[in-house]
């Protein structure tokens, strides 16, 4: 499991691990009952707090993606593929509500923005 963690970023780190682990789940490269390190390996990994860690993993786990098993250890959880969808869905929205901010700033219009989406869309495929 990769996590690079950004002393730049204004996200808080706990949250750039919850970041980077739900999208390893929603991509596949995590799966059901595939296990995470203690939260002591990851925050020694890492060079971080327990505590910083404990922190992200109970977040995973309230959130649905994570399960706790009293000495056992975190393991990914099965997850519905129609609750990895929506996550998927809130994020892709997330990211286009600071594209439209950054184009209204420009003055752009929303034409000039539906031809820039088009074109990105068309490239990735």
């Amino acid at each position: 499991m990769d996590i690079i963690l950004s002393n730049t970023s204004d996200e808080p780190i706990y949250q750039q691990i919850v970041t980077q682990i739900k999208a390893q789940i929603m991509s596949g490269s995590l799966t059901a009952g595939d296990p995470l390190p203690s939260m002591r390996n990851l925050a020694t990994q890492l060079r971080i707090s327990v505590i910083t860690t404990k922190r992200a993993y109970e977040e995973l786990e309230r959130d649905g993606f994570i399960e706790n098993f009293t000495g056992r250890g975190c393991f990914v959880k099965a997850q519905n593929t129609d609750f990895l969808k929506e996550e998927s869905m809130r994020q892709v929205e997330e990211l286009l509500a600071k594209a439209c901010e950054k184009a209204q700033v420009l003055n752009l219009s929303l034409q000039e923005l539906q031809e820039m989406l088009e074109l990105m869309y068309r490239d990735g495929q």
